[in-house]
């Protein structure tokens, strides 16, 4: 299943995409579950209740973040191989983490916003993954057992401010400054996480392209890390961080500015697309 949140008739809900149809499931179950997050541990229910969803068109919505009201979003840093390589700095021992704050997220369709303190906005194509499963000290032979599904994710960076201290959270968490969708892909519609490829595009020119089988640290990886520090909870969103290709390491440096469109495609996962606005 392809699983959306959105807005639709000045009210929020969540459903199931099939094709140009979003079908309000969250209307059906919305006693029960009223927001995605609190169906992930039941998905055979939001399969049992298609048949009674009203569908809407996906031109008469407005896409949210899949999960916009995660309690947690953490992201990692320098885990693909290219990018390590184009920062010229040495692989990690273990996954770099920081965090971001659902209101620096917007869902596909939406425009990120260029903010008036630096001109310093990056992209930063990546996959993402939520968890469906609670757990804790969870072993690599059952993490995936903990994983709703995947999407596609923009972790847009700040560059100037990402570099104030050496802590990457202040310029990765400003408002509307990344994003994450359109939808989330059910784990069982992803085989092999690997096999998944990635492409970044800035005003339709291609600027970051890999297989995600290029992470240092895989899903798997990250499920045991991050279950060792604190229990996992259903609706956490994970970014797995970005490939080589990013505009601070290019030269000449390229930044994301009004008026520019920047897509995140992932191959079964759909596409995330989003302009840009001045603050």
């Amino acid at each position: 299943m392809k699983l959306s949140s959105f807005e639709y008739a000045g009210k929020q809900t969540w459903g199931v995409a099939n094709g140009d149809e979003l079908l309000d499931v969250g209307a059906v179950l919305e006693d029960r579950y009223p927001a995605l997050r609190t169906a992930l541990t039941d998905l055979d229910a939001v399969t049992a209740a298609v048949p009674d969803a009203s569908a809407v068109s996906a031109a008469d919505v407005t896409f949210l973040p899949p999960i916009p009201d995660a309690g947690r979003i953490i992201c990692v840093g320098l885990n693909y191989k290219s990018h390590i390589a184009e920062t010229g700095r040495d692989a990690p021992q273990y996954p770099i983490l920081f965090s971001r704050y659902p209101d620096s997220l917007v869902g596909s369709g939406e425009d990120l916003v260029a903010p008036k303190v630096s001109e310093t906005f990056d992209f930063e194509g990546e996959l993402a993954f939520v968890v469906g499963k609670p757990g804790r000290h969870i072993s690599a032979a059952d993490a995936l057992q903990h994983v709703a599904g995947y999407a596609c994710f923009n972790d847009g960076s700040i560059r100037a401010y990402q570099r104030h201290t050496s802590q990457f959270m202040p310029g990765k968490t400003f408002w509307r400054s990344g994003a994450f969708g359109p939808w989330l892909v059910t784990r069982d519609e992803v085989p092999d996480v690997g096999a998944l490829h990635l492409q970044t595009r800035l005003n339709g020119e291609v600027m970051q392209d890999t297989m995600v089988n290029d992470l240092l640290f895989g899903v798997e990886d990250l499920v045991v890390y991050l279950s060792s520090i604190l229990p996992l909870q259903p609706g956490d969103v994970i970014a797995t961080g970005t490939t080589g290709g990013v505009g601070a390491f290019r030269d000449p440096k390229l930044w994301m500015k009004a008026g520019d469109v920047i897509e995140v495609e992932i191959s079964g996962l759909g596409t995330l697309r989003n302009g840009i606005v001045d603050e």
